[in-house]
Protein backbone atom coordinates (compact mmCIF):
# COMPACT_ATOMS: atom_id res chain seq x y z
CA UNK A 1 0.00 0.00 0.00
CA UNK A 2 1.07 3.66 -0.87
CA UNK A 3 2.77 5.22 2.33
CA UNK A 4 1.27 8.46 1.86
CA UNK A 5 -1.98 7.49 0.64
CA UNK A 6 -2.12 5.25 4.07
CA UNK A 7 -0.61 8.79 5.60
CA UNK A 8 -4.07 10.25 4.64
CA UNK A 9 -6.39 7.74 5.39
CA UNK A 10 -4.98 7.55 9.13
CA UNK A 11 -5.30 11.39 9.02
CA UNK A 12 -8.66 11.27 7.96
CA UNK A 13 -9.45 8.83 10.73
CA UNK A 14 -8.03 10.94 13.10
CA UNK A 15 -10.08 13.73 11.85
CA UNK A 16 -13.39 11.43 11.70
CA UNK A 17 -12.54 10.73 15.90
CA UNK A 18 -11.62 13.96 16.78
CA UNK A 19 -12.87 16.50 14.58
CA UNK A 20 -10.85 19.24 11.93
CA UNK A 21 -9.04 20.11 14.81
CA UNK A 22 -6.52 17.47 14.20
CA UNK A 23 -5.20 19.26 10.66
CA UNK A 24 -4.87 22.38 12.69
CA UNK A 25 -2.96 21.40 15.43
CA UNK A 26 -0.97 19.70 12.34
CA UNK A 27 -0.58 23.43 10.97
CA UNK A 28 -0.04 25.26 14.20
CA UNK A 29 2.75 22.79 15.56
CA UNK A 30 4.83 22.02 12.10
CA UNK A 31 4.69 26.26 11.76
CA UNK A 32 6.14 26.55 14.87
CA UNK A 33 9.03 24.90 14.02
CA UNK A 34 9.64 26.41 10.76
CA UNK A 35 9.02 30.07 12.25
CA UNK A 36 11.56 28.99 15.02
CA UNK A 37 14.52 27.97 12.22
CA UNK A 38 13.90 31.04 10.28
CA UNK A 39 13.74 33.61 13.10
CA UNK A 40 17.11 31.29 14.22
CA UNK A 41 18.90 32.05 10.90
CA UNK A 42 18.57 36.48 11.44
CA UNK A 43 18.02 36.49 15.15
CA UNK A 44 21.48 36.03 15.86
CA UNK A 45 23.42 39.06 13.82
CA UNK A 46 22.39 42.17 16.52
CA UNK A 47 23.76 39.87 19.41
CA UNK A 48 27.03 39.44 17.81
CA UNK A 49 29.16 41.97 19.09
CA UNK A 50 27.86 41.02 22.61
CA UNK A 51 29.01 37.83 22.23
CA UNK A 52 32.09 38.72 20.75
CA UNK A 53 32.56 40.82 23.77
CA UNK A 54 31.20 37.85 26.34
CA UNK A 55 33.18 35.51 25.21
CA UNK A 56 36.40 37.13 24.10
CA UNK A 57 36.46 37.17 20.58
CA UNK A 58 37.39 38.25 17.29
CA UNK A 59 34.88 39.71 15.02
CA UNK A 60 35.74 37.12 12.42
CA UNK A 61 35.68 34.88 15.04
CA UNK A 62 32.11 35.51 16.34
CA UNK A 63 30.90 35.78 12.45
CA UNK A 64 31.65 31.54 12.46
CA UNK A 65 28.12 31.81 15.24
CA UNK A 66 26.08 33.00 12.02
CA UNK A 67 28.47 31.03 8.95
CA UNK A 68 28.34 27.87 10.95
CA UNK A 69 24.67 27.83 11.19
CA UNK A 70 23.92 28.83 7.59
CA UNK A 71 26.13 26.00 5.97
CA UNK A 72 24.55 23.26 8.33
CA UNK A 73 21.31 24.85 7.04
CA UNK A 74 21.80 24.70 2.99
CA UNK A 75 23.64 20.96 3.55
CA UNK A 76 20.37 19.12 5.31
CA UNK A 77 17.74 21.48 3.08
CA UNK A 78 17.70 19.01 0.05
CA UNK A 79 18.71 15.80 2.15
CA UNK A 80 14.93 16.61 4.02
CA UNK A 81 12.69 14.44 1.23
CA UNK A 82 15.31 11.64 1.23
CA UNK A 83 15.46 11.76 5.53
CA UNK A 84 11.73 12.04 6.02
CA UNK A 85 11.30 8.85 3.50
CA UNK A 86 13.88 6.83 5.04
CA UNK A 87 13.09 7.50 8.92
CA UNK A 88 9.26 8.27 8.91
CA UNK A 89 7.69 12.39 8.24
CA UNK A 90 6.72 12.09 11.66
CA UNK A 91 9.86 11.05 13.49
CA UNK A 92 11.59 12.94 11.58
CA UNK A 93 10.05 16.09 11.95
CA UNK A 94 9.47 15.29 16.03
CA UNK A 95 13.18 14.54 16.03
CA UNK A 96 14.44 17.50 14.35
CA UNK A 97 12.03 19.79 16.75
CA UNK A 98 13.69 17.95 19.74
CA UNK A 99 17.03 18.56 18.21
CA UNK A 100 16.82 22.14 17.58
CA UNK A 101 15.43 22.84 20.88
CA UNK A 102 18.50 20.95 22.62
CA UNK A 103 20.78 22.78 20.59
CA UNK A 104 19.40 25.75 21.00
CA UNK A 105 19.80 25.13 25.01
CA UNK A 106 23.33 24.09 24.62
CA UNK A 107 23.54 27.42 22.51
CA UNK A 108 22.54 29.51 25.58
CA UNK A 109 24.91 27.65 27.88
CA UNK A 110 28.00 27.60 25.37
CA UNK A 111 31.05 28.15 28.09
CA UNK A 112 33.05 29.66 24.87
CA UNK A 113 32.66 30.12 21.00
CA UNK A 114 33.66 26.88 20.08
CA UNK A 115 30.88 25.37 22.02
CA UNK A 116 28.97 27.85 20.52
CA UNK A 117 29.94 27.10 16.90
CA UNK A 118 29.43 23.30 16.92
CA UNK A 119 25.79 24.02 18.53
CA UNK A 120 24.71 26.18 16.10
CA UNK A 121 26.40 23.55 13.48
CA UNK A 122 23.86 21.30 14.96
CA UNK A 123 21.13 23.49 15.79
CA UNK A 124 21.31 24.17 11.46
CA UNK A 125 21.20 20.60 10.89
CA UNK A 126 18.09 19.98 12.85
CA UNK A 127 16.61 23.32 11.89
CA UNK A 128 16.70 22.77 8.05
CA UNK A 129 14.54 19.26 8.38
CA UNK A 130 12.03 21.51 10.28
CA UNK A 131 11.69 24.12 7.61
CA UNK A 132 11.49 22.10 4.55
CA UNK A 133 9.30 19.22 5.79
CA UNK A 134 6.75 21.40 7.54
CA UNK A 135 5.88 22.78 4.18
CA UNK A 136 5.73 19.03 2.52
CA UNK A 137 3.25 17.88 5.94
CA UNK A 138 0.89 20.72 5.45
CA UNK A 139 0.31 20.06 1.29
CA UNK A 140 -0.14 16.29 2.03
CA UNK A 141 -2.00 17.22 5.30
CA UNK A 142 -4.59 19.23 2.88
CA UNK A 143 -7.29 19.16 0.23
CA UNK A 144 -6.33 21.62 -2.98
CA UNK A 145 -8.78 23.80 -2.22
CA UNK A 146 -7.52 24.94 1.12
CA UNK A 147 -3.79 24.75 0.23
CA UNK A 148 -4.27 28.56 -0.33
CA UNK A 149 -4.98 29.27 3.46
CA UNK A 150 -2.91 26.95 5.11
CA UNK A 151 0.19 28.15 2.85
CA UNK A 152 -0.25 31.43 4.31
CA UNK A 153 0.31 30.62 7.76
CA UNK A 154 3.36 28.77 6.75
CA UNK A 155 4.05 31.57 4.36
CA UNK A 156 4.07 34.00 7.37
CA UNK A 157 6.65 31.98 9.11
CA UNK A 158 8.75 32.71 6.00
CA UNK A 159 8.02 36.37 5.60
CA UNK A 160 7.80 37.58 8.45
CA UNK A 161 10.39 35.78 10.66
CA UNK A 162 13.97 37.28 8.86
CA UNK A 163 12.24 40.95 10.31
CA UNK A 164 11.41 39.40 13.43
CA UNK A 165 14.69 37.71 14.05
CA UNK A 166 16.77 41.12 14.78
CA UNK A 167 13.95 42.92 16.21
CA UNK A 168 13.31 40.04 18.64
CA UNK A 169 16.86 39.32 18.97
CA UNK A 170 17.60 43.09 19.76
CA UNK A 171 14.99 43.76 22.68
CA UNK A 172 15.87 40.53 24.40
CA UNK A 173 19.99 41.51 23.96
CA UNK A 174 19.67 44.71 25.28
CA UNK A 175 16.85 43.74 27.90
CA UNK A 176 18.24 40.19 29.06
CA UNK A 177 21.08 39.15 27.62
CA UNK A 178 22.51 37.56 24.43
CA UNK A 179 21.87 34.25 25.68
CA UNK A 180 18.22 34.64 25.61
CA UNK A 181 17.84 34.45 21.97
CA UNK A 182 18.52 30.63 22.58
CA UNK A 183 16.40 29.75 25.80
CA UNK A 184 13.10 31.75 24.22
CA UNK A 185 13.15 28.68 21.98
CA UNK A 186 12.67 26.32 24.52
CA UNK A 187 9.12 26.50 25.41
CA UNK A 188 8.14 27.16 21.83
CA UNK A 189 10.13 24.25 21.05
CA UNK A 190 8.11 21.91 23.58
CA UNK A 191 4.78 23.51 22.79
CA UNK A 192 5.39 22.64 19.10
CA UNK A 193 6.66 18.94 19.98
CA UNK A 194 3.40 18.14 21.48
CA UNK A 195 1.48 19.57 18.69
CA UNK A 196 2.88 17.35 16.49
CA UNK A 197 3.28 14.25 18.45
CA UNK A 198 -0.80 14.05 19.42
CA UNK A 199 -1.83 14.98 16.02
CA UNK A 200 0.44 13.93 13.35
CA UNK A 201 -0.50 10.01 12.18
CA UNK A 202 2.07 7.67 12.91
CA UNK A 203 4.43 6.29 10.31
CA UNK A 204 3.69 3.09 8.51
CA UNK A 205 6.74 0.91 9.38
CA UNK A 206 8.09 -1.19 6.29
CA UNK A 207 10.38 -3.90 5.88
CA UNK A 208 12.22 -1.70 2.56
CA UNK A 209 15.92 -1.93 2.53
CA UNK A 210 17.43 1.70 3.05
CA UNK A 211 20.10 2.67 0.52
CA UNK A 212 22.15 5.56 1.39
CA UNK A 213 23.32 7.48 -1.28
CA UNK A 214 26.79 8.25 0.54
CA UNK A 215 28.74 9.78 -2.62
CA UNK A 216 25.72 11.92 -3.21
CA UNK A 217 25.61 13.15 0.43
CA UNK A 218 29.55 14.20 0.54
CA UNK A 219 29.53 15.98 -3.13
CA UNK A 220 26.59 17.98 -1.76
CA UNK A 221 28.39 19.02 1.37
CA UNK A 222 31.03 19.73 -0.70
CA UNK A 223 28.96 21.38 -2.94
CA UNK A 224 27.09 23.29 -0.49
CA UNK A 225 29.48 24.00 2.37
CA UNK A 226 31.81 25.36 -0.21
CA UNK A 227 29.30 27.74 -1.72
CA UNK A 228 28.18 28.79 1.65
CA UNK A 229 31.18 30.00 3.38
CA UNK A 230 32.26 31.45 -0.08
CA UNK A 231 28.89 33.70 -0.20
CA UNK A 232 29.51 34.70 4.04
CA UNK A 233 33.45 35.30 3.83
CA UNK A 234 33.89 36.37 0.24
CA UNK A 235 33.85 39.83 1.20
CA UNK A 236 35.24 39.94 4.36
CA UNK A 237 38.50 37.87 2.62
CA UNK A 238 38.56 40.34 -0.16
CA UNK A 239 37.08 37.68 -2.67
CA UNK A 240 39.29 35.91 -4.66
CA UNK A 241 42.62 37.36 -3.71
CA UNK A 242 42.17 35.07 -1.05
CA UNK A 243 43.15 31.28 -1.28
CA UNK A 244 40.62 30.10 0.53
CA UNK A 245 37.88 31.64 -1.60
CA UNK A 246 39.73 30.59 -4.38
CA UNK A 247 40.22 27.09 -3.31
CA UNK A 248 36.87 27.40 -1.88
CA UNK A 249 34.86 28.06 -5.37
CA UNK A 250 36.85 25.53 -7.31
CA UNK A 251 35.48 22.81 -4.68
CA UNK A 252 32.09 24.61 -5.25
CA UNK A 253 32.12 23.95 -8.84
CA UNK A 254 33.17 20.50 -8.89
CA UNK A 255 31.57 19.29 -6.47
CA UNK A 256 28.40 20.45 -8.11
CA UNK A 257 29.12 18.70 -11.19
CA UNK A 258 30.08 15.64 -9.97
CA UNK A 259 26.83 15.78 -7.67
CA UNK A 260 25.19 16.15 -10.65
CA UNK A 261 26.22 13.65 -12.13
CA UNK A 262 26.25 11.28 -9.17
CA UNK A 263 22.17 11.91 -8.56
CA UNK A 264 21.19 11.28 -12.57
CA UNK A 265 22.92 8.38 -12.32
CA UNK A 266 21.93 6.09 -8.93
CA UNK A 267 19.20 4.56 -8.83
CA UNK A 268 18.56 5.38 -4.87
CA UNK A 269 19.40 9.42 -4.97
CA UNK A 270 20.16 10.90 -1.90
CA UNK A 271 18.28 14.11 -3.82
CA UNK A 272 16.08 13.71 -6.36
CA UNK A 273 17.10 16.16 -8.88
CA UNK A 274 14.67 14.69 -11.47
CA UNK A 275 11.58 16.72 -9.64
CA UNK A 276 13.13 19.64 -11.12
CA UNK A 277 12.30 18.33 -15.13
CA UNK A 278 8.75 19.85 -15.00
CA UNK A 279 9.06 22.89 -16.58
CA UNK A 280 6.94 25.26 -13.29
CA UNK A 281 8.95 23.39 -10.91
CA UNK A 282 12.64 24.18 -12.61
CA UNK A 283 11.22 28.08 -12.98
CA UNK A 284 9.69 28.36 -9.87
CA UNK A 285 12.53 27.26 -8.21
CA UNK A 286 15.09 30.00 -9.75
CA UNK A 287 12.18 33.00 -9.14
CA UNK A 288 12.66 31.72 -5.76
CA UNK A 289 15.95 32.56 -6.10
CA UNK A 290 14.83 36.00 -7.14
CA UNK A 291 12.46 36.45 -4.23
CA UNK A 292 15.37 35.57 -1.97
CA UNK A 293 17.56 37.75 -3.31
CA UNK A 294 14.89 40.65 -2.97
CA UNK A 295 13.47 39.77 0.68
CA UNK A 296 17.04 39.36 2.17
CA UNK A 297 18.22 42.09 0.36
CA UNK A 298 15.93 44.66 1.68
CA UNK A 299 15.63 43.45 5.17
CA UNK A 300 19.41 43.61 4.98
CA UNK A 301 19.98 46.91 3.14
CA UNK A 302 17.31 48.83 5.80
CA UNK A 303 18.61 48.00 9.20
CA UNK A 304 22.15 48.62 7.59
CA UNK A 305 21.31 51.81 6.09
CA UNK A 306 18.87 53.00 9.12
CA UNK A 307 21.95 51.96 11.64
CA UNK A 308 25.27 53.13 9.88
CA UNK A 309 24.20 56.50 8.41
CA UNK A 310 20.71 57.44 10.57
CA UNK A 311 21.96 56.46 13.66
CA UNK A 312 19.16 53.92 14.51
CA UNK A 313 19.96 50.74 17.35
CA UNK A 314 19.07 47.66 16.34
CA UNK A 315 15.93 47.12 17.79
CA UNK A 316 15.14 51.09 16.25
CA UNK A 317 16.10 49.67 12.95
CA UNK A 318 13.63 46.46 13.33
CA UNK A 319 11.16 48.06 14.42
CA UNK A 320 11.56 50.37 10.94
CA UNK A 321 9.80 47.15 9.33
CA UNK A 322 7.11 46.31 11.61
CA UNK A 323 4.66 48.25 9.49
CA UNK A 324 5.19 46.55 6.64
CA UNK A 325 5.29 43.05 8.12
CA UNK A 326 1.86 44.08 9.76
CA UNK A 327 0.27 44.65 6.50
CA UNK A 328 2.25 41.07 5.41
CA UNK A 329 0.26 39.56 8.67
CA UNK A 330 -2.96 41.70 7.45
CA UNK A 331 -2.65 40.61 3.69
CA UNK A 332 -1.54 36.98 3.89
CA UNK A 333 -4.85 35.22 4.90
CA UNK A 334 -6.66 36.99 2.24
CA UNK A 335 -4.32 36.21 -0.37
CA UNK A 336 -4.91 32.76 0.76
CA UNK A 337 -8.25 32.39 0.45
CA UNK A 338 -8.49 33.59 -3.26
CA UNK A 339 -5.41 32.62 -4.40
CA UNK A 340 -7.21 29.32 -6.18
CA UNK A 341 -9.16 31.81 -8.08
CA UNK A 342 -6.45 33.32 -9.75
CA UNK A 343 -4.07 32.34 -12.28
CA UNK A 344 -0.98 32.32 -9.71
CA UNK A 345 1.12 33.69 -12.73
CA UNK A 346 -0.78 37.03 -12.83
CA UNK A 347 -0.38 37.29 -9.34
CA UNK A 348 2.95 36.78 -8.70
CA UNK A 349 3.75 39.41 -11.39
CA UNK A 350 1.97 41.88 -9.65
CA UNK A 351 3.53 41.17 -6.73
CA UNK A 352 6.89 41.72 -8.21
CA UNK A 353 5.98 44.44 -10.09
CA UNK A 354 4.73 46.49 -7.02
CA UNK A 355 7.91 44.93 -4.87
CA UNK A 356 9.67 46.88 -8.19
CA UNK A 357 8.44 49.98 -7.05
CA UNK A 358 8.80 49.98 -3.30
CA UNK A 359 12.66 49.52 -4.32
CA UNK A 360 12.22 52.36 -6.29
CA UNK A 361 10.72 54.84 -3.79
CA UNK A 362 13.20 53.93 -1.23
CA UNK A 363 16.00 54.71 -3.93
CA UNK A 364 14.94 58.29 -3.08
CA UNK A 365 15.87 58.31 0.82
CA UNK A 366 17.88 60.84 2.31
CA UNK A 367 19.96 61.52 5.33
CA UNK A 368 16.81 63.72 6.75
CA UNK A 369 14.68 60.56 6.08
CA UNK A 370 12.41 60.09 8.83
CA UNK A 371 9.99 57.28 9.87
CA UNK A 372 7.22 58.41 7.81
CA UNK A 373 10.19 58.15 4.67
CA UNK A 374 10.15 54.60 4.85
CA UNK A 375 6.16 53.55 5.56
CA UNK A 376 4.59 53.45 2.55
CA UNK A 377 7.77 52.28 0.46
CA UNK A 378 7.72 49.56 3.35
CA UNK A 379 4.13 48.82 2.98
CA UNK A 380 3.98 48.20 -0.84
CA UNK A 381 6.93 46.03 -0.03
CA UNK A 382 4.54 43.93 2.18
CA UNK A 383 2.12 43.67 -0.47
CA UNK A 384 4.41 42.81 -3.08
CA UNK A 385 5.75 40.18 -0.72
CA UNK A 386 2.76 38.39 0.30
CA UNK A 387 2.07 38.68 -3.52
CA UNK A 388 4.60 37.22 -4.37
CA UNK A 389 5.39 34.36 -2.13
CA UNK A 390 2.29 32.45 -1.87
CA UNK A 391 0.84 32.31 -5.39
CA UNK A 392 4.56 31.55 -6.51
CA UNK A 393 4.48 28.61 -3.94
CA UNK A 394 1.32 27.15 -4.61
CA UNK A 395 2.32 27.72 -8.45
CA UNK A 396 5.57 25.78 -8.51
CA UNK A 397 4.15 22.95 -6.47
CA UNK A 398 0.78 22.74 -8.05
CA UNK A 399 2.54 22.05 -10.85
CA UNK A 400 4.64 18.83 -9.55
CA UNK A 401 3.01 15.30 -8.92
CA UNK A 402 2.33 14.56 -5.70
CA UNK A 403 4.83 12.28 -5.18
CA UNK A 404 7.11 14.87 -5.77
CA UNK A 405 5.83 17.22 -2.87
CA UNK A 406 8.56 16.67 -0.41
CA UNK A 407 11.24 16.90 -2.61
CA UNK A 408 10.24 20.01 -4.42
CA UNK A 409 9.25 22.29 -0.98
CA UNK A 410 13.24 21.62 0.10
CA UNK A 411 14.21 22.74 -3.45
CA UNK A 412 12.49 25.70 -3.15
CA UNK A 413 13.33 26.66 0.93
CA UNK A 414 16.93 25.85 -0.68
CA UNK A 415 16.77 28.30 -3.73
CA UNK A 416 14.98 30.98 -1.61
CA UNK A 417 17.63 30.65 1.17
CA UNK A 418 20.37 30.60 -1.43
CA UNK A 419 18.68 33.62 -2.70
CA UNK A 420 19.24 35.37 0.27
CA UNK A 421 23.01 34.64 0.89
CA UNK A 422 24.05 35.32 -2.84
CA UNK A 423 22.07 39.15 -2.49
CA UNK A 424 23.23 39.55 0.89
CA UNK A 425 27.24 38.54 -0.36
CA UNK A 426 26.40 40.98 -3.46
CA UNK A 427 24.98 43.91 -2.04
CA UNK A 428 27.40 43.82 0.77
CA UNK A 429 29.93 44.20 -1.98
CA UNK A 430 28.27 46.27 -4.56
CA UNK A 431 28.10 48.69 -1.44
CA UNK A 432 31.79 48.97 -0.64
CA UNK A 433 32.94 49.16 -4.06
CA UNK A 434 29.85 51.86 -5.38
CA UNK A 435 30.44 54.22 -1.98
CA UNK A 436 34.27 53.99 -3.11
CA UNK A 437 33.11 54.90 -6.63
CA UNK A 438 30.98 57.81 -5.50
CA UNK A 439 33.56 58.97 -3.14
CA UNK A 440 36.40 59.29 -5.86
CA UNK A 441 33.41 61.04 -7.60
CA UNK A 442 32.85 63.88 -4.78
CA UNK A 443 36.45 64.48 -3.95
CA UNK A 444 36.89 65.61 -7.35
CA UNK A 445 34.46 67.85 -7.08
CA UNK A 446 34.78 69.02 -3.28
CA UNK A 447 38.40 70.36 -3.02
CA UNK A 448 39.34 72.60 -0.26
CA UNK A 449 40.45 74.91 -3.07
CA UNK A 450 36.54 74.94 -4.34
CA UNK A 451 34.95 78.52 -3.59
CA UNK A 452 31.98 76.50 -2.00
CA UNK A 453 34.41 73.87 -0.75
CA UNK A 454 36.70 77.05 1.44
CA UNK A 455 33.44 79.05 2.15
CA UNK A 456 31.79 75.81 3.95
CA UNK A 457 34.96 74.83 5.60
CA UNK A 458 35.66 78.51 6.97
CA UNK A 459 32.03 78.98 8.17
CA UNK A 460 32.47 76.02 10.00
CA UNK A 461 35.94 76.97 11.57
CA UNK A 462 34.85 79.91 12.84
CA UNK A 463 32.15 77.98 14.69
CA UNK A 464 35.12 75.84 16.31
CA UNK A 465 37.64 79.29 17.23
CA UNK A 466 34.01 80.32 18.86
CA UNK A 467 34.02 77.11 20.94
CA UNK A 468 37.83 77.86 22.22
CA UNK A 469 39.46 76.06 19.68
CA UNK A 470 42.78 78.04 18.15
CA UNK A 471 42.72 78.62 14.22
CA UNK A 472 44.54 75.79 13.12
CA UNK A 473 42.52 73.08 14.87
CA UNK A 474 39.22 74.56 14.22
CA UNK A 475 40.54 74.41 10.44
CA UNK A 476 41.53 70.54 10.80
CA UNK A 477 38.15 69.72 12.76
CA UNK A 478 36.09 71.62 9.98
CA UNK A 479 38.31 69.54 7.40
CA UNK A 480 37.62 66.33 9.19
CA UNK A 481 33.70 67.19 9.15
CA UNK A 482 33.83 67.93 5.19
CA UNK A 483 35.16 64.40 5.00
CA UNK A 484 32.66 62.70 6.66
CA UNK A 485 29.86 64.31 5.09
CA UNK A 486 31.58 62.93 1.45
CA UNK A 487 31.28 59.62 3.12
CA UNK A 488 28.16 59.57 4.23
CA UNK A 489 27.02 60.87 1.08
CA UNK A 490 28.73 58.35 -1.38
CA UNK A 491 27.43 55.81 1.33
CA UNK A 492 24.08 57.21 0.91
CA UNK A 493 24.23 57.25 -3.07
CA UNK A 494 25.49 53.61 -2.79
CA UNK A 495 22.67 52.62 -0.72
CA UNK A 496 20.25 54.42 -3.70
CA UNK A 497 22.27 52.15 -6.72
CA UNK A 498 21.47 49.06 -5.03
CA UNK A 499 17.70 49.77 -4.06
CA UNK A 500 17.31 50.63 -8.05
CA UNK A 501 19.54 47.38 -8.62
CA UNK A 502 17.04 45.16 -6.92
CA UNK A 503 14.10 46.98 -8.57
CA UNK A 504 15.68 46.81 -12.18
CA UNK A 505 16.78 42.78 -11.34
CA UNK A 506 13.25 42.50 -10.19
CA UNK A 507 11.51 43.98 -13.27
CA UNK A 508 13.65 41.53 -15.34
CA UNK A 509 12.47 38.77 -13.67
CA UNK A 510 8.58 39.01 -14.32
CA UNK A 511 9.20 36.88 -18.34
CA UNK A 512 9.85 34.37 -15.77
CA UNK A 513 6.42 33.93 -14.52
CA UNK A 514 4.94 32.62 -17.98
CA UNK A 515 6.63 29.54 -17.65
CA UNK A 516 4.93 28.91 -13.94
CA UNK A 517 2.05 26.94 -14.22
CA UNK A 518 -1.09 28.26 -12.75
CA UNK A 519 -1.05 26.71 -9.71
CA UNK A 520 -4.73 24.93 -10.56
CA UNK A 521 -3.88 21.30 -10.78
CA UNK A 522 -7.24 19.26 -11.46
CA UNK A 523 -6.47 16.11 -10.50
CA UNK A 524 -5.37 14.50 -7.50
CA UNK A 525 -2.44 11.79 -7.59
CA UNK A 526 -1.55 9.28 -4.81
CA UNK A 527 1.18 10.23 -3.43
CA UNK A 528 3.97 7.32 -2.75
CA UNK A 529 6.46 6.86 -1.12
CA UNK A 530 9.98 5.93 -3.48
Amino acid sequence: MAVATTYQQQLQTMVDENGEIVRWLITLGVSIGALLEVIDSSIVNVALPHIQGNLGATISEAAWVITSYSIANAIILPLAAWLGDTFGRKDYFIFSLIGFTVSSMACGFAPDLTTLVLARVLQGLFGGGLLAKAQAILFETFPREKQGLVQAMFGLCVIVGPILGPTFGGWLTDNMNWRWIFFINLPFGILATAMCALSLPPDIKTNKKTVVDWSGIFLLAMFLGSLQYVLEKGQDDDWFSSRTIVSLSVAAVVGLILFIAQELTTDHPAVDLRVLRHPSVASGVTYSLVLGFALYGVSFLIPNFAQTLLGYTAFQAGMLQVPGSLMTGFMMPFVGIFASRFDARLLVATGTVILAMAMFQLSHVTLNSGWENFFWPLILRGIGTVLMYLPLTLATVGGAPPKDIPAVTAFFNLSRMLGGSIGIAMLTTFLTRRSDFHRVVLIEKVTPFGPDTMQRINGMAQIFTHQGQSMHDAQNTALHMMNNVVTQQSMLLSYEDMCWLLGLLLCLSVPLCLILSSGKRKTAEPIEMH
